[in-house]
């Protein structure tokens, strides 16, 4: 029922007028002679790598991998996997070190232990929504998941600067990535690559200065299940098609769902769609087997989380305005 909401895509079309537009933003805007992009082991970088691939040939495209301590060794397995099929250039960075250097993980686990006193560096943990999202809640509180070596866990609501600490240390992994991207793009003269799919880009799912930052974003119109198409049709292994969306950030297993968005993705895939068509609620309810109740909640947590990605790419405020033409 939900997938008959939004409509099929052709995805060798798609691909197509993808590459088209990459290869005409390196050649006329960008003057690159290539793209660079992190590969994190995960569907949207997958697509991204074999469409750029596809447009590009394998020798203009270089994949990052950039795990550090917190991430799973599986992401970097699957990541490999891709760029073999592929056959593109890539390297492993791993970016454990600039991260302690940084002070990320200091700075992070000083939060954690205002609310767990006895938390160590082997101790692993993930941050989680703690409303409930199909709720009449008009805000989003968080809950801090710590597990120790015995696999005992705990749980508790984290106070807002808690949480703002904690959030601000792990984006660092976001930004230190970034300037890795960037780095090997300026040694190549490449372009970087983001990788954001629709529901990212349009709710702000994503750092400003981290993953938010890239010169071509050749996926963020299409929706999480268009892309899925278009891996289908490129080949993409079935070891990344079947993994479930992560954030792969924190260092126990955490869905998109529990860290940030308010339905699982295909379903939220086809409420979005139904909310920029300007569906009666009536409708996407029926469809959903939700409430219109529950619908209307799930379309103000839209509206608001557009407000965040709006700020997230904004230009810096100036006094005045500056012609660069």
């Amino acid at each position: 029922m939900t997938k008959s909401l939004i409509p099929s895509i052709d995805a060798a079309a798609e691909t197509g007028r993808i590459g088209q537009v990459l290869v005409a933003a390196l050649s006329r805007r960008l003057h690159r002679r290539g793209v660079v992009l992190g590969v994190s082991g995960g569907i949207d970088s997958a697509v991204c790598a074999a469409v750029a691939t596809k447009a590009l040939g394998p020798q203009r495209v270089f994949a990052l991998l950039m795990p550090e301590r917190d991430s799973s060794s599986d992401s970097t397995a699957r990541g490999l996997e891709l760029c073999q099929r592929l056959g593109i250039e890539h390297a492993v960075e791993d970016i454990t070190q600039p991260l302690a250097a940084a002070g990320a993980y200091a700075r992070r686990d000083d939060a954690i232990r205002t609310l767990f006193a006895d938390y160590r560096e082997d101790w692993k943990l993930k941050v989680v929504l703690a409303s409930d999202p199909l709720g009449e809640a008009r805000l989003s509180f968080f809950d801090l998941i710590v597990q120790s070596p015995d696999g005992v866990q705990r749980r508790t609501r984290m106070p807002a600067e808690v949480y703002r600490q904690v959030i601000a240390a792990t984006n660092m992994k976001q930004r230190i990535r970034k300037m890795m991207e960037y780095y090997h793009a300026e040694r190549l003269n490449y372009a970087v690559i983001g990788t954001p799919n629709r529901l990212e880009y349009e709710l702000g799912f994503f750092v400003r200065g981290g993953d938010g930052l890239a010169d071509i974003k050749p996926i963020a119109h299409l929706y999480k299940s268009q892309v899925y198409a278009l891996a289908a049709h490129l080949g993409v292994p079935d070891s990344i098609r079947r993994q479930p969306p992560s954030t792969d950030t924190y260092s126990l297993s955490q869905t998109q769902e529990e860290f940030y968005y308010t339905l699982p993705w295909h379903r939220l895939d086809a409420v979005l769609w139904a909310e920029t068509q300007g569906l009666a609620a009536e409708t996407v309810a029926q469809a959903m087997g939700l409430s219109t109740e529950q619908i209307g909640h799930v379309w103000r947590d839209i509206r608001s989380k557009r407000r965040v990605a709006e700020r997230g790419l904004a230009d810096a405020v100036l006094v005045e305005e500056v012609g660069l033409t």
